[in-house]
């Protein structure tokens, strides 16, 4: 089963649809959403002022939504960067835990210890 994704990147997605010029059929596509969820987040970007009604069934990006999908890129290399330091971090805690674990007397070769740490 796929990792849910948050509002934030459900917006990012759909922003960087409508970015190009783009129907609301195209968006829900393109942003694999229902057309329920679609119609609630479309309004949501609209009143604050992400997304504009171009004319002719098109919506179309505006300054302040370009603006939200450059921070909202760089918050999520952030946030790519801050995982893998977790999971440096955890594997560690795991080599950590293993060291103390069942025999006590017993002594772990390095090689086993250096796969733990990658």
């Amino acid at each position: 089963m796929g990792k849910y994704r948050s509002r934030l990147q459900i917006i990012a997605d759909m922003l960087s649809v409508a970015g190009k010029g783009a129907k609301k059929t195209h968006i829900m596509y393109q942003a694999n959403l229902s057309y329920k969820l679609l119609s609630r987040y479309l309004t949501e970007v609209m009143k604050a002022g992400l997304v504009s009604f171009k004319g002719e069934d098109c919506y179309g990006l505006t300054n302040k939504g370009q603006e939200f999908l450059d921070r909202f890129g760089e918050y999520s290399k952030r946030c790519k960067r801050l995982e893998e330091h977790l999971n440096d971090v955890n594997n560690e805690m795991m080599v950590l835990k293993r060291m103390i674990s069942s025999d006590s007397n017993s002594r772990y070769d390095k090689n086993e210890l250096e796969s733990c740490m990658r």
